[in-house]
């Protein structure tokens, strides 16, 4: 039963990390140096886990990562699992089933992703405000577990409002100029043809990618608040000269990941306070 699965990988986490998580936070790719940042670590590799998933994409490392930032207990996830590595879509979120049995009740998740909006560029920053799912599928298909979280969740605020104006304030602090927008999943493994982001820049994207998604759908089912931060790597297909490599999205997420890592750090250091 997926319930029984998911308290095993739980229970086994935290028999390994005896502590209470404040805030989970979700990495994406390039991203990892966030926990650079932390103290007192303690690290958990995915193979470790039971029943938990193992990512193959490269600047994915496949750890979770415990320590503080200030007074705030963290849980960091060192890579994510995306629909179009072969995962079903409840193993994508799976994570984040496994935060609601260990009691997380906040989630920041991070993406490297493409800019649709013509006024961002890359090494932009960008809060979701929204998302808009592509695919037919998202990781509440099936039969439905109570103790989860309803068979009907709400999404009519998928990414927290009342996180989203304090990570604005702290980001007004520091001096660093963010964005807002809407964030698109795309299935991938390919990027997006021009016509597609005509299509999807019609439908209101502001941002593309290959994640997040299906993480932040679970967290409302769960009842965890979550904070979306995307990090625009490149200009999507049609909006910009030469073509994609993942390589690049890498290289352009490493270097924001300075401005990214401070405004969290002061983020997360100021959590229980503001």
């Amino acid at each position: 039963m997926f319930y029984d699965q998911v308290k095993e990988s739980a229970d086994y986490i935290n028999a390994r990390v005896n502590r209470k998580v404040d805030v989970a936070v979700i990495l994406g790719s390039g991203l990892g140096k966030i926990v650079d940042i932390m103290e007192n670590k303690e690290i958990v590799p995915y193979k470790e886990i039971p029943n938990f998933p193992q990512s193959s994409v490269a600047g994915h490392a496949g750890n979770l990562v415990f320590g503080n930032i200030g007074n705030t207990s963290i849980m960091a996830l060192q890579g994510r699992f995306h629909y179009y590595e072969g995962f079903t879509m409840k193993e994508v979120a799976y994570p984040v089933y496994v935060m609601k049995i260990m009691g997380i009740e906040s989630m920041i998740v991070t993406n490297a992703c493409g800019g649709i909006n013509e006024t961002f560029k890359p090494g932009d920053l960008m809060l979701i405000d929204d998302f808009i799912n592509s695919l037919d599928v998202n990781p509440l298909m099936g039969e439905n577990d109570e103790r989860f979280g309803p068979r009907f969740p709400d999404m009519s605020e998928p990414y927290s409002k009342e996180l989203r104006e304090k990570a604005k304030k702290v980001a007004d602090e520091l001096g660093i100029e963010v964005k807002h927008g809407i964030y698109t999943l795309f299935q991938g493994p390919y990027y997006e043809s021009a016509a597609e982001i005509q299509m999807y820049k019609r439908a209101g994207s502001d941002a593309i990618g290959m994640s997040t998604v299906p993480e932040t759908i679970v967290a409302n089912y769960a009842g965890i608040k979550t904070l979306g931060i995307a990090c625009i790597t490149n200009m999507a297909t049609g909006l910009r000269t030469g073509k994609h490599s993942h390589e690049e999205v890498v290289a352009i997420a490493e270097q924001t990941s300075q401005k990214l890592c401070a405004w969290i750090e002061k983020l997360l250091k100021d959590w229980k306070e503001s």
